[in-house]
């Protein structure tokens, strides 16, 4: 560059290089680089590469919050050091917490809010988790009361539970006993689950809004069938409600539905709040319906951060942030607020359903009518494009919708899911049809499918054994 002097021959300008320039001109991508850079080169490397993800707004595949007001980013800057164990150094950020929790036991119908038990977590499948261990510890204890075998346990679910279920099956010794998908029944029903109990069982798992079609499964008639079973067989057996979405949802949109502590063979319930919780990833919610639900030997206390601390979680250091924000929406939309969000999220889901099956060549699974989540299917007798092209189609626009397979016994259906968010609105649905249609001339052209279940690529769960498996995440 050229170099200006004053009268006195001083540079008036500053010799700065261009960023792309600056030392070191080479930055190794799988080891550590030998020396310094400067902070706005590092950030300037980190962003460019981070151009090529996805727009977090087009995603339709994730159930995870891709929007917060700004406020709530603000106090999550605030709050970002803060360590959720330590509740001795942050009291205020273990307050809240302990007030989310006494308001999700109030918004669950809790007998007694102040004795339910719960805690964050840093999402709804940890909190699951949690939920397994607890019923598995619980029915440990009976046995070993009676006098019985501990080296057993089962856990009865639907073939459509997230993956977190295996998870927690594989880690924890217990025999998975899942129902596979029959026919039209994509999910757990009463008769199935209890089929499936016996003295070995420590409990059995509903999911209230399917990861794989939005639907609710029927949580009442299933608690109803365990009541019957303890009335006949002596078999008494807890109900954990997955209710991940639906826990959100449900409260505020549905609220004659009976799925929540309202029915005592309901021990425990998890939540995500980075779904329709509203909140930034990070944060989920672990109830139980009192301290009997959850043994004290499952929590540990220890004192090296100052003060007894009591802790139940498979992570120890845990974020604040999330938990501060999850507050704050309680605190700033209420109960009110909460339904609007959510019953407009439900619009947009069964508005764009219905707009989808009318273009023809596609056929509803489910609706959106449940959690705003809904899946279809291409038609029978198309056969010259998959849901496959279609989601490799609006991919070029942005658009990820997920393409996948069910699990056992339908294996031979293959959907297409959409997820409505809070910032998914009337308009960005108008958009995706549009781009919808734009696309169907082009497939009618193809004389056959040119991408099978191989090209899904939406394997959220991470399941090695079957990778297709849609996540909830």
């Amino acid at each position: 560059m050229t170099v200006r002097h004053d009268a006195h021959g001083e540079s008036r300008d500053l010799q700065v290089n261009p960023v792309f320039s600056r030392e070191p001109v080479r930055v190794p991508r799988y080891e550590m680089p030998d020396g310094e850079m400067e902070p706005d080169t590092a950030y300037q490397v980190v962003h460019d590469e981070l151009m090529l993800d996805g727009n977090a707004r087009q995603n339709l595949a994730t159930f995870l919050s891709s929007w917060a007001e700004p406020q709530a980013m603000r106090l999550m800057t605030e709050c970002a050091e803060k360590n959720m164990i330590n509740k001795d150094e942050y009291p205020q950020t273990a307050e809240l917490e302990a007030r989310c929790v006494h308001m999700l036991a109030r918004l669950w119908h809790a007998d007694d809010p102040r004795r339910a038990m719960g805690c964050s977590t840093t999402g709804s499948s940890e909190a699951a988790m949690l939920g397994g261990l607890a019923l598995k510890r619980r029915w440990q204890h009976r046995r070993r009361a009676e006098g019985r075998a501990t080296d057993r346990p089962n856990l009865v679910m639907g073939g459509n539970v997230q993956i977190c279920w295996e998870k927690f099956a594989d880690y924890f010794e217990v025999e998975p006993r899942c129902v596979p998908m029959e026919g039209d029944r994509y999910h757990l029903t009463p008769d199935k689950a209890v089929e499936r109990c016996d003295e070995n069982t420590i409990g059995v798992v509903s999911v209230l809004g399917s990861t794989f079609d939005g639907s609710y499964e029927p949580v009442e008639e299933i608690a109803a069938a365990l009541d019957d079973l303890q009335a006949r067989t002596g078999l008494d057996v807890p109900l954990h409600v997955d209710g991940a979405s639906g826990a959100m949802i449900a409260p505020f949109l549905d609220p004659d539905l009976r799925w929540d502590f309202r029915l005592p063979r309901v021990a425990s319930i998890n939540t995500s709040g980075h779904k329709y919780g509203l909140v930034m990833p990070g944060v989920g919610w672990a109830l139980w319906r009192d301290a009997d639900a959850l043994p004290d030997d499952l929590v540990f206390h220890v004192n090296y951060l100052g003060g007894d601390m009591p802790t139940f979680a498979l992570n120890f250091s845990r974020p604040g942030a999330q938990v501060v924000a999850q507050y704050y929406n309680f605190l700033r939309l209420g109960f009110d607020g909460y339904r609007r969000v959510q019953q407009t999220c439900r619009d947009v889901a069964t508005r764009l359903a219905r707009e989808i099956a009318r273009l023809g060549p596609f056929e509803l699974i489910t609706d959106g009518s449940d959690i705003p989540v809904f899946a279809f299917r291409v038609r029978e007798g198309i056969d010259h494009f998959s849901v496959f092209d279609v989601s490799a189609g609006l991919r070029e626009r942005g658009w990820l919708v997920p393409a996948y397979t069910f699990p056992a016994d339908r294996t031979d259906l293959a959907a297409l899911r959409i997820v409505v968010r809070n910032g998914f609105s009337h308009d960005l649905a108008d958009l995706l049809l549009a781009d919808l249609r734009r696309l169907l001339p082009r497939l009618d052209t193809q004389h056959r499918p040119h991408r099978a279940d191989e090209a899904g690529g939406f394997a959220h769960g991470a399941e090695t054994r079957n990778p297709r498996r849609p996540g909830r995440h």
